[in-house]
């Protein structure tokens, strides 16, 4: 008899990596909780301040760094949520539509931010070289079609990329060993078929995609950095170059952590390194972009210390209060 005839459809994955950190899982909650809720307070707060607190951040820059805070939330929302039932779900199954949704809206999220850090890189460019047209080229309708055009890419990518999954046949076991649904590995584990073509088809494909946004934003950083090199004063210089530090740690930040989530070994990875790879590319990030653009920018300092300092009551509004 044909072995594949003993096989079955498989209809839903066990997340193996929920079950081997069980003495964990209360800590790992918590712990996930707090980053989850920090992740959205704080880029929530970026798209308050820059969209409707303070109309001096009205700018195209700052425009842009709240389509990045709404992206980063958006991919925090795809894995943490579900990580976080999975931890105290005595089921560490998920079915086979929702991972299959699952990675379509994390690829398309995370190639859409792959794309929009070009357009940050953009953005870096007209301010530094084009200085004196910057809110002419940069206008709303352009920044708005950026912004669009970051998400169709997006789109298209993670297309190509379920496409490539969603034609193998799947059979058992249907055993995952991570903490989310994840394409390559998917594709490696549990396809019951050849699956060297499409496994060459993700990598090539992603590999194609973050090459060629690596060398745009380095071409426009060349440009960058040769037009802040003729600025005569040294303070000059150090505040052009502190506009751009942001976005150049942010990109290597999100890039260090794409590589290595997709790099490292499927077969023989632990529980504890997927749950560290799960960390890094999907929670880093998102958590830490607003602090970066924070530090140095003492616009958003001040515009955050303005609407924080006015949402919360003064000793003297206090005073005013009691007395009445």
């Amino acid at each position: 008899m044909d072995p594949q005839n003993l096989t079955t459809t498989v209809t839903e994955f066990v997340l193996l990596g929920l079950t081997q950190i069980h003495q964990l899982k209360y800590f790992l909650f918590i712990f996930f909780l707090i980053v989850y809720i920090a992740t959205w307070l704080e880029n929530f707060i970026i798209i308050i301040i820059t969209v409707i607190a303070d109309h001096r951040l009205h700018t195209p820059m700052y425009f842009l760094l709240a389509n990045l805070a709404f992206m980063d939330v958006s991919e925090s929302s795809v894995s943490a949520p579900n990580l976080l039932s999975g931890l105290l779900s005595k089921r560490k199954t998920v079915p086979f539509n929702q991972c299959i949704l699952q990675m379509f809206f994390f690829h398309l999220i995370g190639s859409a931010i792959v794309f929009f850090l070009v357009v940050m890189a953009i953005d870096r460019y007209v301010a530094m070289c084009k200085p004196l047209r910057y809110l002419t080229i940069l206008n709303r309708g352009v920044c708005m079609g950026l912004v669009a055009l970051s998400w169709l890419g997006g789109l298209a990518h993670s297309a190509v990329q379920i496409g490539l999954l969603i034609q193998l046949p799947f059979c058992g076991p249907n055993i995952l060993d991570n903490f989310y649904c994840d394409v390559p590995q998917v594709i490696k584990l549990l396809a019951c078929s050849d699956t060297y073509l499409s496994e060459v088809g993700v990598i090539v494909f992603s590999v194609c995609l973050v090459f060629s946004c690596l060398v745009f934003i380095i071409v426009s950083y060349v440009q960058i950095f040769r037009s802040v090199l003729r600025i005569r004063s040294e303070q000059g210089r150090q505040k052009a170059f502190s506009t751009c530090l942001p976005h150049l740690i942010v990109v290597s930040l999100f890039l260090c952590t794409a590589t290595f989530a997709y790099l490292k070994p499927t077969s023989s990875s632990t529980a504890g390194l997927n749950l560290m790879v799960g960390v890094l590319y999907s929670v880093l990030p998102p958590i830490m972009n607003p602090i970066i653009y924070s530090m140095r920018n003492k616009e958003i300092k001040g515009a955050v210390s303005k609407w924080i300092g006015w949402r919360l009551p003064t000793k003297s509004k206090m005073s005013i209060f009691l007395l009445q």
